[in-house]
């Protein structure tokens, strides 16, 4: 799971591990294979692969799989961690990869990042052969529901950190946007990931970090925000809910 706060790699590698051992994570990747329907003949880029789970369960099913990112330490780690796909260094607007040659094109978490998704699908529509498959996870920052003493406070701390991605409200969009773009059978599903421990607490000491830095809340108010979430990490009573959204479609 992505987190406000940016942490080395180490410690981002740690965090991500987490969040890809729980139950809802691991069914999500499944069901995005699902999506796919990738075949042993085919070939899989996962755009954003971090640190090469994903990929390494799609290869694990007999298709090739190529693995992009922009980070030379989580592409390090990918490479020493899973030797089955192909990991290789590129964005989601300019993919190594030639035209028409892939049949299935899978990005999670990552189109909340980009400014321009519009030419991220345009990439896609490149890369992929006719008839290959496309899958979009990700979550909607801007709907991210915390408990809190202060739903206010909460609110505005969820919405600052939102407000200041390129497209924290991706998923609500995506469907319209491979619909322009030409794809078709486009299919959108949506769960929702719960964390009631204290694995979640570094990411909403980030969001009310984000909040003070971008002038969104008081230091204090953020401080005693931050107080009441450890206070119910300690009491077992964090309650955090982020809705998580699949969209797949054809080419």
């Amino acid at each position: 799971m992505p987190t406000p706060d940016l942490p080395d790699t180490g410690r981002l590698l740690a965090r991500l591990d987490r969040f890809d051992l729980t139950p809802e994570a691991v069914g999500l990747r499944a069901r995005a294979r699902e999506l796919l329907r990738a075949g042993p003949e085919d070939t899989v880029v996962d755009v954003g692969c971090g640190a090469g789970r994903a990929a390494a369960e799609i290869a694990a099913e007999g298709p090739h799989v190529v693995g992009v990112d922009l980070d030379e330490g989580m592409l390090r780690a990918a490479r020493e961690r899973h030797p089955g796909p192909e990991f290789r260094r590129g964005d989601a607007y300019a993919l190594p990869l030639p035209d028409g040659r892939v049949q299935g094109y899978r990005a999670e978490k990552v189109y909340h990042s980009l400014g321009d998704p519009a030419r991220a699908l345009s990439e896609a529509r490149r890369v992929l052969a006719p008839g290959g498959r496309l899958v979009l996870l990700g979550q909607d920052w801007d709907a991210y529901m915390v408990d809190s003493a202060d739903p206010g406070l909460t609110r505005a701390i969820v919405a600052s950190y939102a407000d200041g991605m390129p497209d924290s409200r991706a998923p609500r969009r995506q469907r319209a946007l491979l619909l322009d773009a030409g794809f078709g059978r486009v299919e959108v599903e949506g769960s929702v990931l719960l964390f009631t421990d204290a694995e979640v607490l570094p990411m909403l000491l980030g969001l009310a970090s984000a909040a003070v830095a971008a002038g969104a809340v008081r230091a204090e108010r953020a401080a005693v925000w931050a107080d009441e979430q450890r206070g119910r990490a300690e009491d077992g009573r964090l309650f955090v809910a982020i809705p998580f959204f699949l969209v797949g479609a054809r080419w």
